[in-house]
């Protein structure tokens, strides 16, 4: 074995790590191993940045627990979940768009109801998507299940606020026709969380804090490529400079506003209030594939 100089650590650094029987870990290592070392020549940090890194990456681990992801939200604020999402959902162009799913998602929503109200005791300005999921086919896709999350009225998640029950969230299904109708209230821009170790290195720079207003949908149908997506509003101050670089342009949807009146599900409202119409179109698994 060579003694290590700084011109040829690098070349004896991967080629230890040759030493690994699984071909895509041996891969990635070697990928790995390259970059770093290639980040670390180029900016040559002292000893005392390079611990600075250390804690940060320390604190990002002790900010996580069961309802927040902090090496997610890291992840977003540097576009690689974006990435990851464009390499991994090559889609067709006629297909509904994917976006990061981000990191308030909560499993095992509850069950609701077509038109029914998954912002109970929630505050905010009561808000109806209706709209179809189908194929490229133009074909419905019947008991499609869409599993929304968001903000209420006050840009806070489940994860975000001292609740025991579920949240602004819940699991509809398309009806045999592929129609569907959501009841819930209209989500606002929010900021990212700021009191952790994330936010403090945006505290740093002048880059938004802030996410433009949506609504996030998963929909799964068999045989159909499972689609995560946001809807954003039209008109949000912070659609073009989203911190998690998730807007595209067929996401982006009017916030139509109605005096009190009849919701498009029956209901009466007292108070002003806003639909949404979008229509979900699935691209079949095995074009994703081949795509």
């Amino acid at each position: 074995m060579p003694y290590v100089t700084e011109q040829n650590l690098t070349d004896v650094v991967r080629e230890r790590w040759q030493a690994v029987p699984d071909p895509r870990l041996r891969e990635v290592m070697a990928s790995f191993i390259k970059h770093v070392h290639g980040f670390v020549r180029e900016i040559q940090p002292t000893q005392a940045e390079w611990a600075t890194a250390i804690d940060f990456l320390t604190r990002i681990g002790k900010k996580c627990d069961d309802k927040r992801q902090e090496f997610i939200l890291f992840s977003d604020v540097m576009g690689v979940s974006m990435l990851i999402d464009a390499l991994n959902n090559r889609l067709e162009s006629g297909a509904t768009p994917t976006t990061v799913e981000g990191p308030f998602h909560v499993p095992n929503a509850p069950a609701i109801a077509d038109g029914g109200n998954m912002a109970e005791k929630c505050p905010g300005i009561p808000c109806f998507i209706t709209g179809t999921v189908r194929g490229l086919d133009g074909r419905p896709v019947a008991n499609a299940s869409l599993d929304l999350w968001q903000t209420d009225g006050e840009g806070l998640y489940e994860a975000q606020r001292d609740v025991t029950e579920p949240w602004m969230r819940g699991l509809f299904h398309s009806k045999p026709d592929g129609s569907y109708s959501v009841r819930t209230v209209a989500p606002i821009g929010y900021s990212i969380p700021m009191d952790g170790p994330i936010g403090d290195l945006v505290k740093h720079t002048e880059v938004s804090e802030m996410r433009p207003a949506h609504i996030h949908f998963c929909i799964e149908a068999p045989g159909y490529h499972r689609v995560v997506t946001h809807l954003f509003q039209r008109g949000c101050p912070y659609i073009e400079t989203d911190v998690v670089y998730g807007v595209k342009a067929p996401l982006i949807v009017d916030f139509v506003e109605h005096p009190p009146g009849i919701a498009p599900n029956g209901d009466k409202i007292d108070t002003k209030f806003y639909t949404i119409a979008y229509d979900f179109v699935l691209q079949p698994k095995a074009q994703a594939a081949a795509a």
